[in-house]
């Protein structure tokens, strides 16, 4: 437990306290966020703020989490530094994006599928490791199952779907906290959330956990979940940290660089704690935004020009109708505590009925 205080207090700090040095730095260099102009008009007020700020996230992140391991004198499992590999290697996709912007001066970084390639491989690595490294025991970091609170009996998948299903997974997870940081705060706030929830899942995963507790019915074959709370300890207090200087009005965006790192880190929290399909669930917001896209897309080509909102991703549907950033940020924000809410509500009642 204490590695978990010190993982999510030292992160916390360093994005707090580094963010603000970050700023002065990125403004120097002249790094500023370009705006598209098929966007909301209001956007526009924000060109030239700092972007990249995802870089001081993933650094506080590590450091929380080397702090953790050596004030505590633990060893890191192969669970964490698995997630952090994800974690890190999606984040520098979103570097490569967001520097491509600046360089170039345009809205739009990397290509499409250049980002899906790049995504794929870090993904394609992470799944390979994740099924064959294995403890001890013989436990692998993720199994062949799908899971909703536990791997579901039944639902097991050959190693090339698998592969497919993590990197689905990967894939859609971290586009969709890419998609929903359109305003400021909104995807912050949203994933720190999400971290919260993992890290109270993972600590319960280890207090009923089968190779500590195997006399307990219906115990959790979850490897490393204690190890993984401090992870997803850094991750919610890094968040926390970086959102003062990102909420409205932000003083500088995470841009790809975090977005796409923060999206990794959920999937890959989902995948190591046999919540894949919970996910669905405590990701909720994540889910409707990235819903509202495809859908907009769809209806867009099936009736030949025509919106199902006035734009997509959702927030900017509701901006475009009047409403005022913080309202919209607010209110989403109080829907993703619902839906995370609900989520580790579904996760505790699944472990009562099974008693």
């Amino acid at each position: 437990m204490k590695a978990i205080l010190i993982a999510g207090a030292v992160s916390l700090l360093v994005t707090l306290l580094g963010t603000r040095v970050a700023i002065s730095a990125l403004v120097k260099q002249g790094y500023g966020q370009l705006i598209r102009d098929d966007g909301p008009t209001s956007h526009h007020t924000k060109r030239g703020t700092p972007t990249m700020g995802g870089l001081v996230i993933i650094l506080a992140v590590l450091v929380g989490y080397a702090a953790s391991m050596l004030v505590t004198q633990t060893e890191p499992s192969a669970s964490a530094l698995l997630l952090l590999f994800l974690f890190c290697g999606l984040g520098l996709i979103g570097f490569l994006d967001d520097f491509i912007k600046i360089f170039k001066q345009r809205s739009l970084g990397l290509r499409s599928k250049a980002k899906l390639v790049g995504q794929t491989v870090i993904g394609l690595i992470f799944a390979i490791l994740a099924i064959n490294l294995e403890d001890a025991e013989g436990s692998t970091v993720i199994t062949h199952a799908v899971s909703f609170t536990r791997d579901i009996p039944g639902w097991t998948l050959p190693s090339v779907a698998l592969v497919i299903w993590v990197l689905l997974l990967i894939a859609g997870t971290s586009n969709g906290v890419n998609l929903t940081d359109g305003l400021d705060g909104l995807a912050t706030g949203t994933c720190a959330m999400i971290f919260g929830a993992y890290v109270i899942i993972n600590i319960w995963q280890s207090n009923q956990n089968c190779d500590t507790n195997p006399l307990v019915s219906k115990c959790y074959e979850v490897r490393d979940p204690l190890d993984l709370a401090v992870v997803a300890s850094a991750l919610m207090g890094a968040c926390i940290g970086f959102l003062w200087w990102n909420a409205a009005p932000a003083k500088i965006f995470m841009g790809d660089t975090g977005s796409l790192s923060l999206g990794g880190a959920i999937a890959g929290l989902a995948l190591m704690t046999r919540t894949e399909l919970l996910l669905v669930v405590l990701g909720g917001l994540l889910v409707a935004i990235t819903a509202s896209v495809i859908l907009q897309v769809g209806f867009f080509k099936a009736t030949k020009g025509k919106r199902l909102f006035r734009m997509a991703p959702l927030q900017h549907h509701f901006e475009l109708l009047g409403w005022a950033e913080v309202t919209i940020v607010v209110r989403f924000w109080l829907i993703s505590a619902l839906c995370v809410a609900t989520g580790l509500g579904i996760f505790y009642a699944e472990w009562v009925a099974s008693l």
